[in-house]
């Protein structure tokens, strides 16, 4: 029982006792008091983060909350503690909870209050980073774009008018976790918040005012007295009593910039973000432990992954620009909840073996001993002569044998460090994998069939003929007045035209900042373009032009706005300040930007909520078997009923081009599957070692950037579901299908010694082993060979323990196999099965 709980049933014991209402004040009075014996005492020095006295060392992986749904948070909670991990972190994301100034919303899976009381629920810690600007990828950095608007305002800096909505705005949010009792101080489970984020990285930008607000951020956040302590990620020069933390890929050199503060890696990038049009960056489970390993060994108190859950862009959610709507990440749990393995399980052996010297590395002294050729040895001793080391090998290219006389001697491959219990006993090696590799697998659905489509154009008629709701004598700034409602936005102008010997074939020629382009003159459709890089392009087309009045009406979208950098706010969309030209016969160019503009702000299929489940007035869906097909600005729609099973649900939009999907009125985000990536730059394997770049282990070449697309199950109805689609370049919805995620085959390479894990989800069990080898078995996962000996009863031990299994394991020994008398080095177990 957790104590608020607990608090609750005593109150409500002396109420209907007494029936009184002074012992009623009376228990209200004491209630306090006995919350505080509850209470949770966060200090630390720089060895450990103290937690009611007890020294710590902290495993914590980054889960956004708006990222997932209410129903997949306690899974993927729980997920993270099987994991080994100690606490939960997120962000609190300003854009989603302000929409509208001083309008909140904390509904849903917005109700980050419930997301940190699952986590207690679980029983771990929590981390709260409030920023209030998040980076993440994120829209806007997690703005809302009211601010931008603002009379006065400056984003990020020492600016009366953002500092007075960045406090209420903070103070709000701490104000509603206070009143829940979350903050560790209160018995809850938080034990660190965060203001601001990664300011240090960008702070030369914004000159001595910068300097000013750091400060005024840390008095600020000290001010609301929440009693635990603050940090500030990538601040070298953050105020006290701040601590500054670590983000990259590596931190082990990184040192607090107070000797007595804790040596914290507040986002370990456990992979990469994608965007559309690259290819899919992985970071190996090998290269992931080696930075975690080396981290530990030289000091550090609190390792966080970002992502430990990536998840899912919703919505428009996703910032950039050209950030993909699948956050995947990469991460130890996939975008959909399931185990990425080999990474999951290959952490969580870290994390068991990291722990095994809690006590001593917390406590101990530390001696670091270069033994030449890129290999140090760590010893931490403790109290008694306890001791426990890190034996490091950081040259990129040549394994190590090394002899530690009376501790034995130890193969540590290159890039890699091997943990020693005891300082004797290897119990983890960070490049020798034990885990098993999961290969999961999209299943067509035979519930939701072949889907039968209707669809709708999406009316134009005011917008080509010049019709807005706003005017004005120059190219304005798209996100100035959509305010991101929308991503598109229509700019409208006529030209008269008297001598068109001149114009009859012109170009039209416009310099436009944001993302894709689409062009429409006299009605009649120009052509579409887009930027490679999400930045200005220029938009040249030919064009007819008549006699007498042109109206010439342009849709710009934009695909995410920017979140980072300094001035990233600032960064310009749409059509602003030109030229926009045309350009005739010899080259005589008519510069419009100066014209009288009109500008309309979204889609008339969006103002009528198209995507909903609502009846429409004045909407005519065309349900007859002839549908568009590569038609720009086309609503399709479809019904279907949910896939059967638990598994993860998604639909595979191969064919289409560019657009918004939604399923019963859920955004589940921007499409692009048109967008296909690089043939160069993919590989089967993954050369772990040396510093990891994102051009290294990349897959998914020749393919879309992203074809299939998550839609959770708490979105769908046991019955009747409706699929909707706004395409904006044309494609084709034919083949479009629903499919479930599962797992495919399941492998292991197991070193003699560790511990065989193999486990299906989803409720599978394991139905075939495909292939058992103890010996030296040579290959990899789906491609296992014998070596030059094995165990006559390899496949039968493997069956016979893991056969109608949804689970199985044991311990990989020479006497498990029957093997008598043989010294064969080194010996392994490769395994592998279906599901």
């Amino acid at each position: 029982m957790y104590f608020n709980q607990a608090i609750t049933n005593i109150e409500l014991s002396y109420v209907f006792a007494m029936g009184s209402s002074s012992w009623v004040a009376i228990l209200l009075l004491s209630l306090a008091a006995l919350r505080s014996c509850f209470a949770t005492e966060v200090t630390y020095d720089a060895n450990a983060l103290i937690i009611n006295g007890e020294r710590r060392l902290i495993f914590s992986g980054s889960v956004h909350y708006p990222r997932s749904t209410v129903e997949m948070w306690p899974d993927i909670i729980q997920k993270a503690k099987d994991g080994g991990l100690d606490a939960i972190e997120s962000y609190v994301f300003w854009d989603r909870h302000e929409p509208v100034r001083r309008e909140y919303d904390f509904s849903g899976n917005l109700d980050f209050i419930k997301f940190f009381k699952l986590v207690q629920e679980a029983g771990l810690y929590a981390i709260l980073r409030i920023g209030p600007y998040v980076c993440a990828e994120w829209n806007y950095g997690g703005f809302p774009l009211w601010l931008h608007n603002m009379p006065g305002i400056e984003l990020r800096t020492d600016n009366s008018v953002y500092k007075d909505e960045m406090q209420t705005f903070t103070t709000k949010i701490v104000d509603m976790v206070k009143e829940a009792n979350l903050f560790a101080s209160q018995g809850g489970p938080i034990i660190l918040a965060q203001i601001e984020n990664e300011y240090g990285n960008i702070m030369w930008g914004y000159g001595d005012a910068g300097k000013s607000y750091i400060k005024w951020c840390a008095q600020m956040a000290v001010a609301q007295n929440i009693g635990v302590p603050w940090i500030m990620c990538q601040q070298h020069d953050a105020p006290q009593p701040m601590i500054n933390t670590c983000n990259g890929y590596y931190c082990d050199n990184f040192q607090p910039n107070n000797p007595k503060s804790p040596k914290m890696f507040t986002e370990n990038w456990i992979g990469w973000f994608q965007k559309w049009g690259e290819r899919v960056p992985h970071r190996s489970a090998e290269d992931s432990a080696f930075s975690v390993a080396r981290f530990f060994q030289n000091g550090g108190v609190l390792n966080n992954y970002y992502m430990y859950h990536g998840g899912t862009n919703f919505g428009r959610t996703a910032g950039g620009p050209y950030i993909t709507t699948s956050y995947d990440y990469d991460a130890p749990l996939d975008e959909y909840g399931n185990l990425n393995q080999p990474k999951w399980g290959h952490l969580k052996q870290l994390h068991a073996a990291i722990k095994l010297g809690e006590k001593i590395l917390t406590n101990a002294t530390r001696i670091d001993k270069d033994l030449g050729n890129a290999v140090t040895l760590t010893t931490y001793t403790g109290a008694g002569g306890a001791r426990f080391c890190f034996l490091s090998n950081t040259d990129s290219n040549t394994d190590a044998n090394v002899d530690l006389q009376q501790d034995g001697k130890y193969s540590v491959p290159a890039w890699s460090v091997t943990i020693l219990d005891g300082c004797n006993k290897e119990v983890f090696n960070t490049a020798k994998v034990n885990s098993q590799t999961s290969v999961m697998v999209k299943k067509s659905d035979d519930a939701s069939g072949k889907l039968t489509w209707a669809w709708a154009p999406e009316r134009k008629k005011d917008a080509l003929l010049g019709k807005g709701s706003l005017n004005a004598n120059q190219l304005l700034e798209q996100k100035d007045l959509t305010l991101d409602a929308s991503d598109y936005l229509w700019y409208m102008t006529n030209v008269d035209i008297n001598d068109t010997s001149i114009w009859c074939n012109a170009t039209l020629r416009v310099d436009t900042m944001g993302h894709t382009l689409h062009a429409y003159v006299n009605r009649r459709y120009a052509g579409y373009k887009f930027s490679q890089w999400g930045s200005n392009f220029t938009y040249e087309k030919r064009v007819s032009i008549k006699k007498g009045t042109n109206i010439i009406a342009l849709l710009s979208a934009t695909v995410g706005l920017a979140n980072y950098g300094a001035g990233f706010d600032k960064i310009k969309t749409g059509i602003t300040g030109g030229p926009f030209q045309l350009i005739g016969k010899n080259n005589v160019t008519m510069d419009l930007s100066t014209n009288l503009w009109s500008y309309k702000i979204g889609l008339n299929g969006e103002r009528k909520r198209l995507y909903d489940l609502q009846p429409h007035t004045g909407v005519a869906w065309h349900a007859n078997s002839s549908y568009p097909i590569g038609k720009p600005m086309t609503w399709y729609k479809a019904d279907f009923e949910a896939p059967y099973g638990t598994n993860p649900v998604v639909v595979d939009l191969q064919g289409l081009g560019k657009g918004h999907a939604w399923v019963n009125g859920h955004s589940i985000g921007r499409y692009w599957p048109s967008w296909i990536t690089a043939t160069n730059g993919c590989t089967d394997t993954c050369d772990y070692r040396g510093n990891y770049v994102t051009e290294k282990c990349n897959t998914n070449c020749g393919n879309p950037s992203q074809r299939w697309y998550h839609v959770p199950r708490s979105f769908l109805n046991n019955d009747k579901n409706t699929l909707v689609l706004f395409e904006e370049i044309g494609g084709n919805p034919q083949n479009v299908s629903f499919q479930t995620v599962t797992t495919g085959t399941i492998c292991a390479l197991v070193h003699e010694g560790a511990l065989l894990e193999l486990s299906c989800q989803g409720g599978q069990v394991i139905s075939q082993i495909q292939f058992a080898s103890f010996g030296n078995p040579k290959g990899k996962c789906g491609s296992f060979e014998q070596g030059s000996w094995e165990a006559t009863d390899s496949r039968s031990v493997v069956e016979a323990a893991c056969i109608g299994k949804s689970s199985c394991g044991f311990a990989v020994t020479k006497e498990a196999f029957g093997v008598v008398g043989a010294d064969n080095d080194p010996t392994r177990l490769a395994v592998q099965a279906t599901c």
